[in-house]
């Protein structure tokens, strides 16, 4: 009897982060030889195309497609993390319609050919109605949560926090530690917590959809998660007593990476950026002393105010220490970036410093003259750092990054905790500790964590098995239906 070959649908959150980490898996399920609907947003899809090889690049992969889905947003609309509750809320009154329409098979391709049925879905864990709707249809759905796990534990500590009387908050004090949230007593306070400025839990958006994520996690088939055993180990432990069929794969680009060495793949100049990459920075660093530059990012989404730029820039200036800092034309709060005004900071500093409007990340990371990064720790950026050994001074923002960043300064010891600090006294001091007085100790912490990394995703790895045994499962699903059996998850 002929099987149905396995088929899957990848949804990502529509920002650049997740669109990245989900083209990873989708290129390793690629690998593996299972067919892979890749379901992105016109909006993103058009970027894509405009600033990347990625329709080329997935060519060689028969088996691969993408679809697209309107946003439900106007062009004009900026997208920025000012407008994210609009984006998501307006993404799902398409989303739920066409997800529905493609599990029943009713949907027909563009040239008119009907598409194989759907073995399984994996949206962003944030879909937590993609859950409801494949549980409807009776189509597995195992999400991949693309925040750090540290983030998502806390996640499905909400409920009990709100028992506790934890939250929402009661005084002002944000260094008042949390006390039900197990794994983390004694270290996690209140301005690590995901949404710090809770006021009122019934009726703030993201903290709402956090905890319809927790309610949809029980109802999953399983869960992915970019991470790594010897990172995340006690917390992917406490995190399968809610889903026991946790898949640790990542670190994702470096999985994937290795798989194509591994196949003797070409690995090609490639990119998933929604931005332009300046690829004069690497011309730039190319000219730098090893290890002499930190790298300055504070991702696709974040926001400052001239004010905070302009301490950033005077701490990093009188650090005495070389930066590379991605500037990007949205970052200004409010308003578009003035072009005379990054002119002139990057006149003022051009003796040790460059401005770029973006940057290809992995490669400045990977880079021998980078020897530190100021991040708004977003998860994709800590393991592009963990990978590469780089430590990290972290200035996070909201979500995942505020924890993220805890972890980084007091758990794994690669760097250090700037978060609700803009001084550029502050600034020049950190610099000046992660690059020179504290530099080896941080160094040797970032790099034994890199080796552990690349173990992970080596042959007989923990990353490689949970990917094998995550293919394997959706293999049986294609044989058996709905319900996952795995053997192979710890």
């Amino acid at each position: 009897m002929d099987h149905p070959s396995p088929h899957v649908l990848l949804f990502p959150l529509p920002i650049q982060s997740p669109i990245n980490s989900m083209l990873q898996l989708a290129e390793l399920f690629c690998l593996a030889g299972l067919q892979v609907t890749f379901l992105n947003t016109n909006h993103n899809q058009k970027l894509l195309l405009r600033y990347t090889n990625v329709e080329s690049r997935f060519r060689q992969y028969p088996r691969f497609r993408f679809r697209t889905i309107s946003d439900g947003l106007p062009e004009e609309n900026p997208r920025s993390s000012v407008q994210f509750g609009e984006l998501i809320s307006s993404l799902q009154a398409v989303a739920e319609p066409f997800l529905r329409e493609i599990l029943i098979g009713s949907s027909s391709s563009s040239d008119g050919d009907t598409e194989a049925p759907l073995t399984c879905v994996i949206p962003d864990g944030l879909f937590y109605y993609a859950v409801d709707i494949g549980n409807e249809m009776g189509v597995p759905v195992i999400p991949f949560d693309t925040i750090s796990p540290c983030c998502l534990w806390i996640y499905l500590c909400i409920p009990k926090l709100i028992q506790a009387g934890e939250i929402p908050f009661k005084g002002n004090d944000l260094d008042v530690l949390f006390e039900n949230v197990a794994g983390m007593q004694g270290l996690l306070r209140r301005r690590d917590f995901p949404f710090y400025r809770l006021i009122d839990y019934a009726t703030d958006p993201y903290c709402q959809i956090a905890l319809k994520e927790v309610e949809s996690i029980p109802q999953c088939n399983g869960l992915i998660l970019n991470t790594f055993e010897d990172l995340d180990g006690p917390l992917l432990s406490l995190i399968r007593s809610h889903c026991p069929q946790t898949y640790a794969t990542g670190p994702l680009h470096l999985h994937l990476k290795t798989k194509l060495a591994d196949k003797r793949i070409p690995i090609s100049a490639s990119s998933n950026s929604l931005w332009e990459e300046d690829h004069s920075s690497i011309q730039w660093l190319d000219a730098q002393p090893i290890e002499s530059v930190i790298y300055v990012s504070f991702g696709s989404m974040a926001t400052l105010s001239k004010e905070e730029i302009l301490e950033f820039w005077h701490g990093l200036v009188n650090s005495g220490i070389r930066f590379l800092w991605v500037m990007r034309s949205n970052l200004l709060r409010g308003e578009e970036m003035n072009h005379q005004f990054v002119k002139e900071l990057a006149e003022g500093c051009k003796e040790r410093a460059y401005i770029v409007s973006w940057a290809p990340q992995e490669k400045v990371l990977a880079h021998s003259a980078i020897g530190g990064f100021l991040t708004h720790s977003g998860w994709n950026s800590t393991m592009e750092s963990i990978v590469q050994g780089k430590p990290m001074i972290c200035w996070a923002v909201y979500v995942d990054q505020r924890v993220t960043s805890r972890f980084v300064g007091e758990v794994w010891k690669i760097g250090v905790d700037m978060k609700d600090t803009c001084d550029r006294y502050i600034i020049e001091k950190m610099v000046k500790d992660l690059m020179v007085t504290n530099r080896d100790e941080f160094k040797k912490s970032a790099e034994k964590l890199s080796i552990l990394a690349k173990e992970s995703v080596g042959e007989g790895g923990s990353s490689y098995n949970a990917l094998e045994c995550l293919v394997d499962d959706i293999k049986k699903l294609s044989r058996r239906g709905k319900d996952i059996k795995s053997n192979c998850i710890e």
